[in-house]
């Protein structure tokens, strides 16, 4: 079988199409420059691995010879990984929503040879049906007005540039003030939904950073529907089928309102970014429900996406075999065969029946109390937990003999760098030293590996690194690198960070409008320099530069950082008060720098009853870092968060330190119980 130049890419979504008729080009200056040669128009196909309807099309439309060689002789095919090459995804998904009303993979754009998009669309199926064209229809029309109208594609070129230029504009600056995040918390309330909780209808996605906003938003208000309303929205989560129950980790998204039935691929940034609401529903409520969903997930990341060498994998695809879901559904007779005597009591609860609950299999999910399914069957709650427990482990052990969903096996530093939040937090609640070691193991692999002359490389599969990193690399890996000093503050991370941070303000601050392009000053040129200020799937990088500039001003009192981190909320505040969906992770930044950031600073950590205290307490406003020993203490003196402070070799000492105020030294609960408050 022929191969096309994908053969020479390492993502394992563009080597799914290395054997395509299609002659695919990676975006590249080969590409680039023979659409200009040929003055050929290209068609730029963007998607990732773990993509069932980017399977969909491939599978009808570019594995069939006679598509292929229309495309081929008619246009110049360009493939793109969105995960690799974000800037390029986010311009087009701009386009197409500008087009559309709305975006999604496979995305599939027209662009003139110099790179200008004039058609646009997601997936489209290979014949004419319902009304809409087909692709193959598409293909002709396109490619006949090419030659045929052209000063028509080039119209539609130049008001589509138009429309993205509008959407880079300045925002007016608002002052920082509560009433924001009362708006904020009203408005996103509104959109929640109350018999399942999360927010909307179907499809319906976790969205993190908006949960975590409503328990900060409980904290400050004192109200306590904004606590009830995020608990019930992790509680069902947990118990549907979004929620792998044997296996752990979360799928994707819910096809469904109930969290039923989920998109089955499994993202390592959703399953970065949902653990770190349950450990903010423990500190909240200290119910074991939310802990062992934290551990299943961490452990789930531990086994099954962490490379030998400490890195993390991307994406568990949807399909196996050709179908999406077979992998993790069940039928009852395959649980019986497995299970025994015990398959009665396991399918009681969770759900299990002949019919199935989706088209004849049955989605794990649970919708009934232990009490229940003890009572049922004469027996105490531990005894079924204990049969659960175990019935779960020998389904999980099948289920490892089955075929599995494509692994796409190449590291990102930016979703690394959340699963590294993830570990870090999961430890301060758990106390599990696995999860720090996790931590500070991914971290030494990303600064062996991705940290090239000062400057942070996006990807790495085979032993090699590539692509420049982009805004939310950087971020996000500033924030990895403080959480895990706060935990264990070895100065070299702390150091690194604000190397990084000052990379962030010299390469991609935009002085006149306030925010952070989604590009460095050394990257290639596109058709515009992107910006991504939105907090959806992923938080945006201009909402996680702003928060991690908030804290290395707190660490390093260096005034440019809150300088920066300023400009970025007053510019977006209003916005995100207005439509709180697509800015949670702003809120949460804009309600620590409201609420001034409580200076904790823990000086030996030998009174484990302090330390339990404060680990698992309820702090989103706070810094706090736990320091070891007297020698982590002389390294880090110099830095005024630590200076004037006492370090006892015998006892541990806390101060709390509040818009430039602190406290005595702390020795007792009591006493660090009444400060805080």
């Amino acid at each position: 079988m022929t191969k096309n130049h994908l053969i020479h890419e390492t993502s394992p979504y563009l080597l799914q199409h290395a054997d395509n008729p299609v002659h695919w080009y990676a975006w590249n200056d080969e590409a680039l420059k023979k659409a200009k040669d040929e003055n050929k128009p290209i068609f730029l196909s963007i998607g990732y691995s773990a993509c069932h309807w980017c399977h969909v099309m491939a599978h009808e439309s570019f594995e069939n010879d006679d598509i292929a060689k229309f495309m081929n002789e008619n246009f110049v095919n360009i493939k793109v990984d969105r995960e690799e090459r974000p800037d390029i995804d986010d311009i087009y998904q701009k386009v197409c929503q500008i087009a559309t009303g709305q975006g999604g993979w496979p995305l599939s754009i027209f662009l003139t040879p110099d790179q200008k998009p004039f058609y646009v669309g997601t997936y489209f199926p290979i014949l004419d049906s319902y009304g809409r064209s087909g692709f193959g229809s598409i293909l002709r029309q396109l490619a006949q007005a090419w030659k045929e109208k052209p000063k028509d594609i080039e119209k539609a070129s130049e008001n589509f540039l138009d429309a993205l230029k509008k959407t880079e504009t300045l925002k007016t600056p608002t002052k920082l003030e509560k009433s924001l995040l009362d708006e904020a918390a009203m408005n996103l309330l509104q959109m929640g939904d109350s018999s399942y909780g999360g927010f909307g209808g179907a499809p319906k996605f976790p969205n993190a950073a908006n949960v975590s906003f409503l328990f900060r938003y409980a904290k400050l208000s004192g109200l306590s529907k904004f606590n009830e309303f995020a608990l019930k929205t992790l509680k069902k989560m947990a118990k549907g089928g979004i929620f792998d129950q044997i296996g752990g980790g979360f799928h994707r998204y819910s096809t469904d309102a109930k969290w039923l039935v989920p998109h089955f691929e499994k993202m390592l940034y959703d399953n970065a970014l949902i653990p770190i609401n349950y450990v903010e529903a423990y500190q909240i409520t200290k119910d074991p429900f939310y802990l062992e969903i934290l551990r299943k997930t961490l452990d789930f990341v531990a086994r099954d996406m962490t490379s030998s060498e400490g890195g993390f994998y991307s994406a568990y695809d949807a399909d196996s075999e050709g179908d999406e879901g077979k992998f993790y559904v069940w039928s009852k007779s395959e649980i019986k065969s497995i299970l025994g005597n015990d398959a009665e009591l396991f399918s009681l609860y969770y759900d299990v029946t002949d019919g199935g609950n989706w088209e004849g299999h049955n989605i794990l999910c649970n919708n009934i109390n232990l009490s229940t399914v003890a009572f049922n069957f004469g027996i105490s709650e531990d005894i079924v937990k204990e049969k659960l427990s175990e019935c779960s482990k020998k389904l999980l052990t099948a289920r490892s003999k089955r075929t599995l969903p494509g692994l796409d096996d190449k590291i990102l530093i930016s979703w690394n760098a959340l699963m590294i939040t993830a570990f870090a937090k999961g430890y301060r609640v758990t106390g599990d030293v696995t999860y720090l070691n996790i931590s500070k193991n991914c971290i030494s692999f990303l600064e062996k590996n991705l940290f090239v002359e000062g400057k942070l490389l996006r990807t790495f599969k085979n032993g090699n690194a590539k692509i420049s990193g982009y805004l939310d690399d950087y971020a996000y890996f500033v924030n990895a690198l403080l959480d895990v000093f706060e935990i264990n503050p070895d100065p070299k991370y702390l150091q690194l960070a604000i190397h990084l941070g000052n990379y962030l303000i010299d390469h991609f601050w935009d002085e006149d409008n306030s925010s952070f392009f989604m590009t460095s000053d050394t990257h290639e040129s596109l058709i515009i320099r992107p910006k991504s200020n939105y907090d959806l799937s992923l938080p945006s990088g201009n909402s996680v530069s702003c928060f991690v500039m908030l804290r290395l001003f707190h660490l390093s009192n260096e005034q440019k950082f809150l300088k920066i981190s300023t400009k970025i909320m007053e510019s977006q505040a209003q916005m995100a008060a207005e439509n709180p969906f697509g800015f949670g992770f702003l809120l949460n930044t804009i309600y620590m720098y409201l609420q001034k950031p409580l200076e904790i600073t823990i000086l030996n950590n030998v009174n484990m009853e302090i330390i339990n205290y404060l680990f698992n307490s309820f702090l989103p406003e706070s810094i706090m870092v736990s320091i070891n020993n007297s020698k982590q203490y002389e390294a880090l003196s110099d830095y005024t968060f630590f200076t004037g402070k006492i370090f006892d070799s015998n006892s541990t000492n806390v101060f709390v330190c509040k818009d430039f105020t602190c406290s005595l030294p702390l020795q007792t609960v009591d006493e660090i119980k009444k400060t805080l408050e």
